[in-house]
């Protein structure tokens, strides 16, 4: 799931709402914080409430106070800030051997490139999963993934209504049909609200975690083992958080990521799609490059180079290259260290203001294995949300709505089912073209959306900064927020 900000570029206009992008909340966020883990408790105390001070510093800053903050507070991108001469290495390496294609280089001239292979093998031994084909972006990852579990015309593919476009396109690039179900409080989808979409066409259950916050997999894996259903995770917003203890993307059928730009770790671009499987493994791999399978995958299922055990498929040009597959190798050692940052802080913040009367935070299905890469408040409603990111904005502290995503239903042309082409299978049949869309089939999704207000954590920020932002919230959150 490809989002130039998480993720993305949502714009989430057609809710009513001011449209915002992530772009736009990360890039309001502000300038490099220092980096290093700092002490839990000295931050929470130096956000401690103002006593006896100045009134203007009690007084919020939107009704004429003083900020917290002099200065706005700026989040940036994970990944690229972790650069140092891991990659630079990396990529040198690639240069100096005149090897920029994955599958073979130039002759004598150069040396035969091995990035992206050794990243391959690497990604899936970090993640606990067999096999691993890289690609060239999330949104090629998630295209390939669909058709590798062989989802198409005449198939439906049950997504939450709250996710990026790359996912409503690769099941109607499949010919397939989206199908909408609900999000909870996590912003996750509801494995309560599955059920009732499942028909005899029902063929992939596609689960999202959403902004680093793991999905309840055991209620929908076991609703998938009882309908016979594949599960596809998209992993694109939440690359190192885990369930349970195991990766996310390694407990369903198949598991796909993004290393854009906004991603926890990236190469500016890039994807991956991993499974235990040997059959979706391969047709992954051939999907992937039109439809051949190269030598170096065909040893991973233990095949002898060219007699292969399946025939050649229909598949595009999604291969990644060994500049691309280089970064990664650096970005992916150092993902635990990426982590362990973003929940270091989010974790600190969390604490700092849990104890506010009545505070009711974003759902967590696994509080420890949450990529904490943004705190997320529920308000009573979409009047309050807004003016607690206001009043949180004039702290110098950016807020902003749920963000990196979108509720498909209501973009337009999703709402009218525009197909790609006249004729095009995803919404030829009635049953398909009666499926509703629009606020109709999300009314929940619409209403968690109105009352989420959040602060996006940066894995970098320093003591200080986590200190204001615990105390912008204690500040703001009890004189805005009346109930959730």
């Amino acid at each position: 799931m490809d989002n130039p900000s998480s993720t993305r570029e949502g714009n989430l206009s057609g809710l009513g709402a001011e449209g915002i992008t992530r772009r736009k909340f990360l890039a309001a966020a502000a300038g490099s914080a220092t980096a290093g883990l700092l002490a839990q408790n000295s931050s929470i105390e130096a956000a401690a409430p103002i006593a006896g001070s100045d009134p203007a510093a009690l007084r919020l800053a939107i009704d004429g106070g003083s900020p917290v903050r002099a200065t706005e507070l700026r989040a940036n991108f994970p990944g690229p800030h972790y650069y140092d001469n891991e990659e630079r290495r990396e990529v040198l390496e690639v240069l100096e051997g005149r090897s920029p294609f994955r599958w073979y280089g130039i002759g004598p001239a150069g040396k035969s490139p091995n990035k992206c292979n050794l990243f391959e093998k690497e990604l899936a031994t970090r993640q606990g999963t067999k096999y691993c084909v890289a690609v060239t972006s999330g949104s090629a990852a998630l295209i390939t993934a669909v058709a590798a579990l062989e989802a198409g015309p005449g198939d439906e593919v049950i997504l939450p209504a709250w996710t990026w476009y790359s996912c409503y396109n690769a099941i109607v690039a499949a010919g397939a049909t989206p199908v909408f179900a609900e999000i909870d409080d996590s912003m996750n989808l509801d494995p309560s609200d599955i059920e009732r979409h499942i028909t005899p066409r029902t063929k992939v259950i596609m689960v999202v975690h959403i902004m680093g916050e793991p999905a309840d997999m055991d209620p929908i894996l076991a609703i998938a083992r009882r309908h016979r259903l594949k599960v596809l995770e998209d992993c694109a917003q939440s690359m190192g958080a885990t369930y349970k203890g195991r990766p996310v993307g390694s407990l369903g059928d198949c598991g796909i990521y993004s290393f854009q730009l906004c991603k926890t770790i990236s190469a500016g671009e890039g994807g991956a799609l991993l499974t235990n499987d040997p059959h979706v493994f391969e047709r992954a791999a051939r999907v992937h490059d039109l439809g051949l399978l190269r030598d170096p995958h065909a040893a991973a299922l233990g095949q002898t180079p060219g007699k292969e055990e399946m025939r050649m498929v229909v598949g595009w040009q999604f291969r990644m290259n060994e500049f691309t597959g280089g970064v990664l190798r650096a970005q992916l050692r150092k993902l635990d260290r990426i982590v362990a940052d973003f929940r270091d802080r989010g974790k600190r913040v969390a604490e700092g203001i849990r104890h506010l009367p009545g505070i009711q935070l974003r759902k967590s299905t696994d509080p420890d294995g949450a990529l904490r890469s943004s705190v997320y408040i529920r308000t009573g409603g979409l009047a309050e949300r807004d003016r607690l990111i206001s009043a949180l904005a004039a702290e110098n502290i950016p807020a902003g709505p749920m963000e990196g995503s979108v509720i498909l239903p209501l973009a337009p042309h999703i709402e009218r089912k525009e197909p790609p082409e006249a004729n095009w299978p995803s919404f030829a049949a009635p049953e398909e073209r009666d499926l509703q869309y629009g606020a109709g089939c999300c009314p929940r999704t619409i209403d968690i959306w109105n009352r989420y207000a959040g602060v996006t954590m940066d894995p970098t920020y320093s003591e200080q900064d986590v200190a204001d932002i615990i105390a912008a919230i204690r500040k703001v959150y009890p004189a805005v927020v009346k109930g959730g």
